[in-house]
């Protein structure tokens, strides 16, 4: 599947007196088995450029292309990628609705036609695949979880209905260390082992600089910046700041290395490639 943002414009509340601009002549290509980073400060459109990828929003200039057809333009085309693409939003353990974890993550198969033995097996291997266990989990309220299951029991209900493309918006927002370590996990996971598609928005710029593999940086309603982790957090440190944005701070605590004059690459990025540098530097010694 292949995304294709055609010089698409967003404007709320159009012709009204508070309209307003959220995006700007974008122009952005997804491909199959991406993982992907939106970053940008708040206000910058990041959240509607993810409604608009998954027809949650029609633009209201330019086109939104899946595999070269306008899905605004086919509605079957439409219904397809609203179950291809699964989008959470912030905070999705606030829509649940249903008494038992189980009943909340059937509701999405249960609404595209899965009945009996079928939902019952896309509940038990959505429930695996976010590292929880079906019997343990099945029956209880998901009101009543830890914040950290909460979280996974939304992503299971949007894994059971099979989605190519997982978008999702500020994932660890709120979430104690452990719980979001454990999250992490499960999404590399999903990116590694299940081979899904995952666009993710966050303020964590080590969660962007350690998990995608590319990143999209955006600045009021446009995209400023589109290359490699390494490429953007590197040579664009001035211009990341200039937007409001840091660097990870295990890049940063590096870089001041640097600074007064310890060999040390520009280009870390995580903890392991930190430890790794200052082993080099102890060695040398």
């Amino acid at each position: 599947m292949l995304i294709h943002l055609k010089n698409v414009s967003y404007t709320y509340n159009l012709n009204m007196p508070f309209e307003t601009e959220a995006l700007k002549s974008i122009d952005l290509m997804i491909n199959r088995g991406e993982f992907i980073g939106i970053i940008g400060h708040t206000g910058c459109g990041k959240t509607t450029l993810l409604q608009l990828l998954n027809g949650l929003l029609e633009p209201t200039e330019g086109q939104v292309l899946i595999d070269g057809i306008n899905i605004h333009r086919n509605k079957q085309k439409l219904r397809e990628i609203r179950k291809n693409i699964g989008l959470s939003f912030q905070y999705p353990e606030n829509q649940f609705f249903e008494e038992t974890v189980s009943k909340e993550i059937a509701f999405g198969p249960k609404n595209i036609g899965l009945t009996g033995e079928e939902l019952e097996q896309r509940i038990k291997i959505s429930l695996k695949m976010v590292g929880l266990d079906y019997n343990a989990y099945k029956d209880r309220s998901p009101f009543y979880l830890s914040g950290g299951e909460m979280r996974r029991v939304a992503l299971a209900s949007i894994l059971a209905v099979d989605p190519e493309i997982l978008v999702l918006d500020e994932p660890t927002a709120s979430l104690d260390p452990q719980s979001c370590n454990k999250l992490l996990s499960v999404i590399t996971d999903l990116y590694r082992k299940y081979k899904k598609t995952i666009i993710i928005v966050s303020h964590n710029m080590e969660i962007i600089a350690e998990l995608t593999k590319r990143i999209v940086v955006m600045e009021k309603g446009e995209i400023v910046m589109d290359d490699t982790p390494k490429n953007i957090f590197q040579y664009s440190i001035q211009r990341l700041e200039s937007i409001g944005l840091s660097l990870p701070p295990i890049t940063h605590a590096m870089n001041e290395l640097r600074k007064i004059g310890k060999p040390i690459s520009s280009a870390i990025l995580t903890v392991e490639e930190a430890r790794d540098e200052i082993l080099k530097l102890v060695e040398k010694k």
